[in-house]
């Protein structure tokens, strides 16, 4: 039978085990997903079953930087206490070096050879989660290049060097000098971790989202009573003023509010020699997105000492 990528997430969610070895599972197993948990147990390969359930939104974001090409991950814990555990923040940082070279793409970084060991980066979690008591996971991860200029990293809320719970990227494309390009490029990357742009031009701003404020502007817009002409006229005002607010390069630079990104990078290219081309960001905010469980803590704590609530 064919089995879904859908199955195999579902799989490896529960379990833990590798992609390959769930879609084995699965095989093995006609699809039946409870069956193939327990092939998976049968033959060791969950060993972190019964915490792969649990939530994992806490954790580290990487950065690592090679030549002109540079990788962004984030790999998830249960607890910040974890993150600042060595052996989850060495962890971290070899799973960003391991993503440069397998550009990015999170299935091929967990398949990857994990340095210095025998087995893959999956392998190496699996084992750090037995080790450490939480679920861990590798969520994501994204690698911009330029064929000549440089790629900027930033870390915010750093934990250790190239570890913290933000990490952006910055390309830019230019023929200048490299340093000045980075001193650039950092500042940027300090922009886009402050901001949040959800693109380097209006071109990148996804339709949906257009769409959704264009909703709410009209919707606002006709609560005024004005014509039809003059509200569309309306509409069209703040569309235009909300790709300034969230369009990298039309933002007042945090690092000169008198000035567009788009201007001081324009005014940059005197020092660097070149002209200058923001080809894009990226920016990795630690949790974003997980639904995070409610806990209550005085219960939690009630419950380990043996007692109920009072």
């Amino acid at each position: 039978m064919t089995i879904s990528a859908a199955q195999v997430k579902d799989l490896r969610e529960k379990t833990g085990a590798g992609m390959m070895d769930c879609k084995n599972a699965l095989k093995e197993t006609d699809g039946d997903i409870e069956a193939a948990i327990d092939w998976l147990r049968a033959k060791g390969l969950s060993k972190a079953a019964k915490k792969a359930g649990r939530v994992a939104a806490e954790g580290l974001v990487g950065v690592a930087v090679s030549g002109t090409k540079a990788a962004v991950v984030e790999v998830n814990s249960e607890t910040d206490f974890v993150a600042r555990n060595e052996a989850f923040q060495t962890l971290v940082r070899n799973v960003a070096e391991v993503a440069v070279n397998v550009d990015g793409d999170i299935a091929a970084v967990g398949a990857a050879a994990y340095p210095g060991k025998g087995h893959s980066v999956e392998a190496e979690v699996k084992d750090l989660v037995a080790t450490i008591g939480e679920n861990m996971t590798l969520r994501r991860a994204l690698v911009l290049e330029v064929e000549q200029g440089v790629v900027a990293p930033y870390v915010h809320a750093v934990v250790a060097e190239g570890l913290g719970k933000i990490g952006v990227l910055v390309a830019l494309e230019s023929a200048g000098n490299a340093d000045e390009l980075m001193k650039l490029g950092r500042q940027i990357a300090m922009h886009v971790a402050a901001t949040s742009p959800l693109g380097v031009t209006p071109d990148e701003i996804s339709e949906d989202v257009i769409e959704r404020e264009r909703a709410i502007f009209s919707e606002q817009a006709r609560e005024s009573g004005k014509p039809a002409n003059i509200i569309e006229k309306m509409v069209e005002g703040r569309i235009r003023k909300f790709y300034e607010e969230v369009t990298l390069l039309k933002q007042p630079f945090v690092m000169d509010p008198d000035k567009t990104v788009e201007a001081a990078v324009k005014a940059a290219e005197a020092t660097v020699g070149a002209p200058i081309k923001v080809k894009a960001f990226a920016r990795f905010n630690l949790g974003e997105g997980i639904e995070k469980e409610e806990t209550d803590f005085a219960a939690e704590v009630a419950a380990a000492a043996g007692t109920g609530k009072a």
